[in-house]
């Protein structure tokens, strides 16, 4: 496949198509967020929880999905499965964006979810075959502007708008955007990758990965809000790692795995994946700390706070396509310890804010944080996929997506609930050292913020332990051979292997 593809110009207006839709994707994962509120008054709904089923069942059925898309790539052809997922996600934006009640509103977000889950799997299935292995670092550095950016600007994004207009103007502006991306793709899309027309799926497959990871997403997300004795995390958390094990075994013992879990034998995938959800872990919990320092410690409005975190996107954007011509000159090891250096020193600021840090300040150290994170997911993560064979991209992608979802909502429930448990340790001694008689009011806000930045600078001293292990396993990435000797290895190997399972 890489030799048919170096011969041929990569296809860019197809490129810029799957752009558009993975942009409005990525982006509606994060824009709901700070319109919750907002939601909540103008649909006369009186409970949190239910609200944030907009969220979370978002991201259930993402998570459900994405082990699947390595099957549905395989076994569709990509403008037909772009197709497909995008007309089912310009349909619930349609349904949301008009939605007259919390029910429609949420089956809009279910259906979003249901088509965008696949457009990250696919462009970057397509990115890998349409560019040779020795350019692919600065093709996937253009893939992370979008990957990265879109979530990032979500929130600013959001706050404005909530602020200023309606919260349907967030479903609204997304929905012209959508059609377009839609009907570009019916008028120039053409087929890139190979399709398995004979490729089956395992249904018993598909229910334990909907249990596991299903079941895992819902309980670590849940627990951070309802607690970790809570009945129902309990029960999800222990079907959900049931099921999952079940699962592993299954994917090792199929013929045709839904998830092939083999891609694992590769050892700078394995380590790749795994430097990845550790940092995942990091981020994703400094997404969440960072805006609870702000809003509730140092009392910034939700647009201001938004505001503040635009510049870390922008650097972040900015970096990707560098970071990823930089993977093609050097390699990945450079990069991920640099990056990961300068993503600890900045965490280990953030674990030392204080009540009167300045705005400016904060901006900084944020923003020099997310410049750390961008030198270390795209090639950390290309690396990777440029040891597997082409047979097993598709499920490369579906592993990391997967894991990447799974450990970044575990470790914002993991942090959360440190954060929540020091805080309450916090507050608890701080009452105690004052005399009742003279506490007021001012007081007791003024210890409650003094116990909360207390259980923030806390987790983010975890976070920064975190950050060191993904810096210690950076240590051992090397950079994979791409030369065309080296593929043709690798490609007739996985082909002499696969033989034998061909002919049962």
């Amino acid at each position: 496949m890489d030799s048919i593809i170096q011969q041929k110009k990569p296809p860019y207006l197809m490129l810029a198509i799957l752009f558009i839709g993975a942009f409005v994707s990525f982006l509606n994962n994060s824009l709901l967020n700070v319109a919750l509120p907002s939601i909540m008054v103008d649909l006369k709904i009186k409970d949190y929880s239910t609200v944030q089923w907009l969220a979370t069942g978002y991201m259930l059925v993402s998570g459900v999905l994405i082990p699947a898309s390595a099957f549905l790539i395989t076994r569709f052809s990509n403008r037909n499965l772009f197709i497909t997922a995008m007309a089912i996600f310009t349909l619930g934006t349609a349904t949301a964006a008009f939605a007259p009640n919390f029910s429609v509103l949420l089956a809009g977000r279910m259906i979003q979810a249901a088509g965008s889950s696949v457009m990250g799997p696919l462009l970057m299935n397509i990115m890998l075959v349409s560019f040779p292995r020795e350019k692919r670092g600065t093709a996937m550095g253009v893939f992370g502007l979008v990957m990265i950016t879109a979530p990032a600007i979500g929130p600013t994004l959001s706050g404005y708008i909530v602020e200023y207009y309606d919260w349907r103007l967030l479903f609204k502006m997304i929905l012209p955007l959508a059609i377009v991306s839609l009907l570009l793709a019916i008028w120039k899309m053409k087929n890139v990758m190979d399709q398995n027309k004979k490729a089956t799926v395992d249904v018993f497959s598909i229910i334990l990965s909907t249990l596991g990871f299903g079941g895992l997403l819902y309980g670590f997300s849940s627990a951070s809000s309802d607690g970790w004795t809570d009945s129902l995390v309990l029960t999800t958390l222990i079907v959900g790692a049931i099921a999952l094990v079940a699962f592993i075994i299954r994917q090792l013992k199929l013929k045709e795995p839904l998830l092939d879990l083999r891609a694992y034998k590769y050892p700078m995938f394995t380590l790749a994946s795994i430097i990845a959800i550790v940092n995942a872990v990091a981020m994703f919990s400094g997404m969440i700390l960072t805006p609870a320092y702000v809003q509730s410690v140092r009392g910034i409005s939700p647009l201001d706070s938004g505001l503040m975190m635009l510049p870390g996107a922008i650097i972040m954007g900015i970096m990707s396509p560098i970071t990823g011509k930089l993977f093609d000159k050097f390699g990945p090891r450079i990069l991920a310890v640099v990056g990961l250096i300068v993503t600890a020193v900045s965490t280990y600021m953030l674990a030392n804010l204080q009540i009167d840090s300045s705005y400016s300040y904060i901006i900084l150290v944020y923003t020099l944080r997310m410049f750390g994170m961008s030198m270390v997911m795209m090639p950390i993560m290309t690396n990777g996929l440029n040891q597997l064979p082409n047979r097993l991209n598709p499920h490369g992608t579906a592993i990391n997506n997967t894991a990447q979802q799974v450990s970044g909502s575990i470790g914002t429930a993991v942090l959360v609930t440190i954060m929540n448990s020091v805080t309450k340790t916090k507050a608890e001694d701080l009452m105690t050292s004052v005399d009742p008689t003279t506490l007021t009011k001012a007081t007791e806000a003024l210890l409650t913020q003094k116990a909360l930045l207390a259980g923030i600078q806390y987790s983010f001293y975890v976070a920064l332990a975190i950050n060191i292990v993904a810096l210690v396993l950076a240590l051992f990435v090397k950079r994979v051979d791409t030369s065309s000797k080296a593929i043709s290895e690798l490609n007739s190997q996985e082909s002499t292997q696969m033989k034998p399972a061909e002919v049962k």
